[in-house]
Parts: structure tokens; C-alpha cells; sequence
């Protein structure tokens, strides 16, 4: 089974879909026009929170993580071949699995106002953030040495440091809003940026899996 063509395939989907549901959004009215990735106008969530953005936006996000799954079980594969020694495969597919499992419960409960609900609207972000975020890392680490390599580790230590800025402006800055929407699409963005990268990368190997 070849495998190098599923980062390309979850690196694009999500930016394709929310980017979809927002231009919807906002020819809908339910959320402002403006350049998010600067303005932090609004956040990822609210483009697809209401109707009509919330079609293309839950079409693509559901299933991201079914290709996630399948993507973090065929590294873990890949990587016991390459490197047989390497003791994270296992810490690989439960924290990206994790993620994945996250995400549906994220999609799941968007727009829900109920606090049971909001509850795991918050948790399933968090959760997919942290644990597509610990996967990509892991991956990092135990790929060999190169220039892509190092790019991909920067790529995914950035959104772990603008994680810590978002604590922080939350305890100092009284309406956060805008900075908080700024640092969600940059580091979701980065996180895709990191499988286009692994599929650059994949490419120069041809990775593949044997289905038993």
C-alpha cells in the first residue's frame, strides 16, 4: 500500500473545507470579512458554527479523521520498518488516534449551548491540537536527519511556543479575542503545513506499508 500521497491528502483537506465554509460565512453574514490569519475578526470554530458554512466545513473536518487515523497507523508501520529500534510508534498512533477521535467530538458538538456540551466542544479541540501536535513531533524525532526534517521540527515547536503565548495574553491582555482567533489559525495552520512537509519528505522514499 502506498502511503505517500495521505499527508497531501490531510495536509489540504482542512484548509480547503474551513476555507470553503468561511467564504460561505461571510457571504452568509454570520461571520465578518476580514483576513483571520491577521485580523483574528474571528476563529475557526465560528466559520463553521452556523448554516450554510457548517456543511463544507463538518464535510471535510469528519472525514480528516478517518484519513488521520489511517495516517498515524501507516506511520507507526512505516517507521518500525525504517527504524526498528525507534520506541515511539505506539506513543505515535494512541496520541494520534487521540486527535483524531477528538476532532469528531469537536465537529460532533459545534454550536451546542448547553455547558455539557460546550464542555466537549472545548475538550475535543484541545484534545486533537495536543494530540495531532505530540504525533507530528514524535514523527519528527525519529525521522532521519535533513534540511525538510529540521523545517518540519521548527514547523511543529512553533505552534507548542504560540500555545504558551496564548496562556499568557489570556492572564494580561482584558479582551484577548482577537489575539487568541490570530493564534488558533496560525498554528492550525502550521499543523498542515507540517504534512505537506512529511509528503515532500515521503516523496524522496517512497514509504510504503505491507498490508498483511
Amino acid at each position: 500500500m502506498i502511503i505517500r500521497v495521505l499527508p497531501l491528502v490531510v495536509g489540504l483537506l482542512p484548509i480547503i473545507g474551513v476555507t470553503t465554509a468561511y467564504l460561505i460565512s461571510v457571504r452568509a453574514g454570520t461571520v465578518p470579512a476580514c483576513m483571520p490569519l491577521l485580523d483574528g475578526c474571528t476563529s475557526i470554530s465560528a466559520t463553521g458554527r452556523y448554516a450554510p458554512g457548517n456543511v463544507p466545513f463538518a464535510a471535510a473536518l469528519l472525514p480528516q479523521a478517518v484519513f488521520l487515523s489511517l495516517l498515524w497507523w501507516c506511520s507507526a508501520a512505516w517507521l518500525r520498518q525504517v527504524a526498528p529500534a525507534a520506541r515511539s510508534a505506539s506513543i505515535i498512533v494512541v496520541c494520534g488516534l487521540t486527535g483524531a477521535v477528538a476532532l469528531v467530538l469537536y465537529v460532533a458538538f459545534l454550536g451546542t449551548k448547553q455547558p455539557f456540551y460546550e464542555f466537549m466542544r472545548h475538550f475535543g479541540i484541545y484534545f486533537y491540537f495536543l494530540g495531532t501536535a505530540v504525533s507530528q513531533l514524535l514523527l519528527t524525532l525519529a525521522m532521519n536527519a535533513s534540511c525538510l526534517r529540521r523545517a518540519m521540527l521548527w514547523v511543529i515547536l512553533t505552534p507548542f511556543g504560540l500555545g504558551v503565548v496564548n496562556l499568557i495574553q489570556k492572564t494580561i491582555v482584558s479582551t484577548p479575542n482577537n489575539i487568541e482567533n490570530r493564534i488558533e489559525w496560525s498554528a492550525a495552520l502550521l499543523m498542515q503545513l507540517w504534512f505537506l512537509l512529511l509528503y515532500f519528505e515521503w516523496r524522496k522514499f517512497a514509504p510504503t506499508v505491507r498490508v498483511r
